[in-house]
């Protein structure tokens, strides 16, 4: 029975939306933010799942706690994939999210075929266990910003679900459609069931 895990970020904006999306399962929900001894996890690894496992069992080894960790990638076809597990940090490194929106907008300039997707790797990890949850979102790049809600590339990422990006949608709405609302569900579903 798990009463307690800990989410592997300091990402205010990821640790709110997690944090959402677990509260129906009534656990103490922490996060790296409540670990000062924590430190930052190099995200080096070529694929989403192995950065989310490499967050979750860092996390899990110095606390003794269960960890949840995600990674999140755009791919935007256009551009073979990009920014993908370079999402973060695709205009550089401590960047802003407005810095990545700005350079991905540059790169798509000109560009008809606008279809993209985000896609999140949840990894959970317990001293016995280790799993992995995968959330795929379809849509298209904006050719503006739209919106003042969500984070990231949320002003540009346009679902077809609601025609609108998710910046102009509803906490709810975004959660309902989202890649990480979709990976954490599954999550969600495979813990009531072995709860």
């Amino acid at each position: 029975m798990i009463d307690e895990l800990v989410i592997a970020s300091r990402n205010k904006d990821k640790i709110r939306e997690l944090e959402d999306l677990l509260d129906p399962l009534g656990i103490r929900v922490r996060s790296a933010l409540d670990f000062p001894e924590l430190e930052e996890v190099e995200e080096d690894l070529p694929t989403l799942e192995g950065n989310a496992l490499k967050k979750a069992r860092y996390v899990h080894g110095v606390t003794g706690l269960p960890a949840l960790s995600d990674d999140t990638g755009l791919e935007v076809e256009a551009l073979n994939g990009a920014p993908g597990v370079y999402s973060a940090r695709y205009a550089g490194l401590d960047v802003t999210y407005d810095d990545n929106v700005t350079k991905l907008l540059s790169e798509m300039e000109g560009k008809d075929h606008r279809d993209a997707q985000f896609r999140t790797a949840v990894a959970f990890i317990t001293s016995s266990d280790e799993h992995v949850f995968e959330g795929i979102a379809k849509g298209s790049i904006t050719s503006e910003r739209r919106g003042d809600n969500g984070f990231g590339y949320d002003p540009v990422f346009f679902s077809e679900a609601f025609g609108k990006t998710y910046a102009e949608l509803t906490k709810e709405e975004k959660q309902s459609v989202s890649h990480r609302g979709k990976a954490v569900r599954a999550f969600v579903e495979f813990l009531a069931a072995n709860q």
